[in-house]
């Protein structure tokens, strides 16, 4: 359970780190798009995280190797993805859609490859670490969930893009 604390941690860190880039962007003639839609991505996330230890403390099961191998092998996929997305974007990353008038569309990095890598890698996230701790319903709830989410937000950052 102490890999779920630091996943829950660095979410927090995060969301700090979104809030003072939504600042810089807001400054430099940012705006947020589609803001509604946020409130469902941040239950789907908290309520992942509550489901997954209730099922990990209610069950206590211990899942064979071959899938901690293989979901150990997701979740650092899915770091991977991520913080390189988030490397990349610098202070145009946001866990919210922003638009920043005539900035340019980023192209480079992980971008070259993957049109949208944090989401690909907070699908790997989603299904993997629940499947660490045994939590099989999580997984596979939580990442039908996701993928419905994800697929509507992914739409809506689309709109947003061609508005640069």
């Amino acid at each position: 359970m102490l890999l779920v604390a630091l996943l829950a941690a660095q979410r927090l860190w995060e969301l700090r780190r979104s809030r003072r880039n939504e600042i810089r962007m807001r400054e430099k003639g940012g705006f947020e798009r589609f803001p509604e839609h946020y409130r469902v991505l941040v239950a789907l996330h908290v309520s992942w995280f509550a489901a997954m230890l209730a099922e990990v403390w209610y069950f206590r099961t211990a899942p064979p190797l071959w899938l901690v191998i293989a979901a150990f092998s997701g979740l650092a996929a899915g770091q991977t993805l991520r913080y390189l997305a988030i490397r990349t974007l610098a202070e145009r990353w946001s866990t919210r859609i922003y638009v920043v008038p005539d900035a340019p569309l980023i192209k480079h990095g992980i971008y070259r490859f993957v049109r949208h890598p944090n989401y690909l890698g907070v699908i790997l996230e989603i299904a993997s670490v629940p499947l660490l701790h045994a939590a099989y319903g999580t997984a596979v709830v939580f990442s039908l969930a996701n993928l419905i989410i994800l697929r509507h937000r992914i739409r809506l950052e689309e709109l947003a893009l061609d508005e640069i």
